[in-house]
């Protein structure tokens, strides 16, 4: 009886090691590679951008460069003042579940970054550096500002966070019928999960495009301290 009441013993204290390795796993070390990861997209965005080799982000598709071969690529980076002065992160096409362990995903099909229709991006709110974690402190006239190595781009916030749930497809619409805009626009569109570890619901913020000025005449007023 003794044998076999250690063997149990000796058996939870397997299993409940092996559940703290996951969660530290899950916790910390996706974390601290994800948050590689993305210096690193930014660095190769940056240096690229630095020797002039930039491509339009609404450049239509090619046969030289179809959407499959650009997915996964970093071609922006974005900066949310109310989410921290230091808060910046890669956007990259497309929205696989490899993608968003990268940084930030814009979904196929809407809008290019600064064009006319609904810019939409997903990201995750925890796990994978967690750039989204504080989605829920967003508040109208917050700006959201990107940048593809030739201009920035000034979004302000005029709804959100909206909670919905995943199949409401809706939201990314190039006019989104719950975001109150009545017309088309140049409008940007943020999602991430709710709850904070957990993913039955969705988080919306809409945007609209505010303003623009050429990379050369330095950072726009939102990102100055």
């Amino acid at each position: 009886m003794r044998v076999i009441v250690r063997s149990v013993s000796e058996l939870c204290i397997t299993v409940g090691a092996v559940i703290v390795l996951f969660v530290v796993y899950v916790l910390f070390w996706t974390g601290v590679k994800a948050d590689r990861v993305m210096d690193d997209q930014i660095d190769r965005l940056e240096e690229q951008w630095s020797t002039g080799a930039t491509r339009p982000t609404t450049a239509p598709e090619s046969p030289a460069e179809p959407a499959s071969y650009r997915s996964g690529k970093p071609f922006a980076i974005m900066y949310i003042p109310r989410l921290g002065f230091t808060w910046n992160k890669p956007v990259l096409e497309g929205t696989a579940t490899g993608t968003l362990k990268k940084g930030l995903g814009h979904y196929a099909n809407t809008a290019g970054l600064g064009e006319k229709g609904n810019f939409s991006v997903a990201g995750h709110r925890r796990t994978y550096g967690d750039p989204f974690k504080d989605f829920p402190e967003l508040r109208r006239g917050d700006a959201v500002v990107l940048t593809d190595g030739t201009t920035w781009f000034t979004y302000r916030i005029d709804k959100g966070p909206y909670k919905t749930l995943p199949s409401d497809i809706e939201v990314i619409d190039p006019v989104p019928r719950k975001s109150g805009y009545t017309r088309p626009g140049r409008y940007l569109t943020l999602t991430t999960c709710e709850p904070e570890w957990g993913h039955s619901h969705r988080l919306i913020v809409w945007a609209h495009l505010d303003s623009t000025q050429p990379v050369e005449a330095g950072k726009p007023e939102a990102l100055r301290r």
